[in-house]
């Protein structure tokens, strides 16, 4: 590992330090940009599912603390960190990062004038708000969201150029360096805090609630026989896989509570652990939850 500039990794720590205390998660972020420890399951022979269960460091944004002795250990175990990344979507703030990019030859879309024009068609006005000015000449506005709605990630979804970072993303924050230069505060933009997101525009980034699903009588349900056989008769190599698949349809559907015990039982009989099972159906009901 190279060895950093020690003064950008002081600087990171507090600049990291200074945000934990308003209540921003933070992860120490290398000069790519990217969360500066790596993953702890990197050596293991098959895939893990952690989102930093196992009590170390290393899960990226899952790694995201606003304890002042926390992230005094995650630098400390990261002293290459020359920047600080800040989760969105995470209490109490519920961040929410616009994320206009500067018009360049393989993205000629001037960001900003795409998101004027959204408000113009859509009726909002942009508030006063934190604003981060990149690198390479782009802007990031801060916003923050309702604690009900779970904001996705995205790229030049809304329009070309405007990327939207949201639960499970996380933003460069001011006073990082990176390989291609400093992230700074724009003038006039220190004394503000995160403006609410205009409605309309949260309209535009949330997906909308999905209608309430009827749930069918567990007792007997034909579909629910059905995912249990077709974990049965999985063959080495496709027991995970099919194990997945099933309970998703089930949670999907109303049944995953309800054959939660089944599908276990199905997945131990076709050579899966009870533990490993069991991991399996709670990471299809994380997902079909979400």
């Amino acid at each position: 590992m190279a060895t950093p500039d020690r003064r950008s990794a002081t600087l990171a720590l507090a600049h990291a330090l200074s945000a934990a205390e308003r209540g921003l998660p933070v992860i120490p972020l290398s000069a790519t940009k990217l969360p500066a420890l790596r993953s702890p399951h990197r050596d293991d022979p098959h895939p893990v599912s952690c989102h930093g269960e196992c009590g170390r460091p290393g899960h990226g944004v899952h790694d995201a603390t606003t304890d002042p002795a926390a992230v005094r250990a995650l630098f400390a175990a990261a002293p290459w960190a020359t920047g600080y990344g800040i989760a969105c979507g995470r209490p109490p703030h519920h961040l929410i990062g616009v994320d206009l990019d500067v018009p360049h030859s393989d993205a000629p879309a001037d960001a900003t004038a795409e998101l004027r024009h959204l408000a113009l068609q859509h009726l909002f006005t942009l508030p006063p708000t934190v604003t981060v000015l990149t690198p390479s000449g782009g802007r990031h506005l801060w916003l923050t969201g309702p604690p009900d709605v779970v904001v996705p990630n995205s790229a030049s979804r809304l329009a070309p150029g405007v990327d939207i970072r949201g639960a499970g993303g996380y933003l460069v924050g001011p006073g990082s360096v990176t390989a291609r230069g400093a992230y700074r505060l724009a003038p006039g933009s220190a004394d503000l805090d995160p403006a609410p997101c205009p409605r309309a525009l949260l309209s535009l980034i949330a997906p909308p609630a999905p209608p309430p699903r009827p749930r069918p009588d567990p007792t007997g349900p034909r579909q629910g026989r059905g995912l249990v056989h077709f974990v049965l008769t999985a063959h080495e190599g496709q027991r995970n896989t099919r194990l997945f698949w099933a309970a998703c349809r089930a949670y999907e559907n109303g049944l995953g509570d309800a054959l939660t015990d089944e599908l276990t039982t199905a997945a131990i009989r076709t050579g899966l652990t009870e533990r490993e099972a069991r991991a399996t159906i709670m990471s299809a009901a994380r997902l079909t939850a979400h």
